[in-house]
């Protein structure tokens, strides 16, 4: 992954301190600690409306399977998913904080890895 992100400098520092608690693979560590080298922080204000982060609904297709997934990011301490209300910090939330629609990003996962395409952003 070679796109530089986006990000405000509070999902930057959320990020940051999921890493330090070691709570994501060897392989998604690797990622994340490259793509928040190389990330853009940005007053909230100052983030484009595409761009995932805290407080978005997201479509994303997973592209092996076709199957289209909506989440509604929220901070890890708001996460409800029965309410679909989903932590940032998922997997899904993970993969493409930073982003914008129309990006593919590849994720690696305990199943492999997968490719998400970010089809909306609202």
């Amino acid at each position: 992954m070679t796109t530089n992100i986006l990000l405000t400098t509070g999902v930057y520092d959320l990020v940051k301190d999921h890493l330090r608690r070691k709570k994501v693979t060897q392989t998604q560590e690797e990622v994340l600690l490259a793509e928040l080298k190389n990330a853009k922080q940005v007053l909230r204000k100052d983030l484009p409306n595409e761009i995932v982060t805290i407080g978005k609904k997201v479509t994303i297709k997973d592209l092996s399977t076709n199957q289209e997934m909506e989440y509604n990011f929220v901070g890890p301490d708001e996460a409800k998913p029965k309410k679909k209300r989903h932590s940032i910090l998922m997997d899904e939330g993970l993969a493409t904080v930073g982003y914008k629609t129309g990006d593919i990003i590849n994720w690696p996962t305990a199943d492999g890895d997968k490719k998400y395409q970010i089809l909306n952003v609202e």
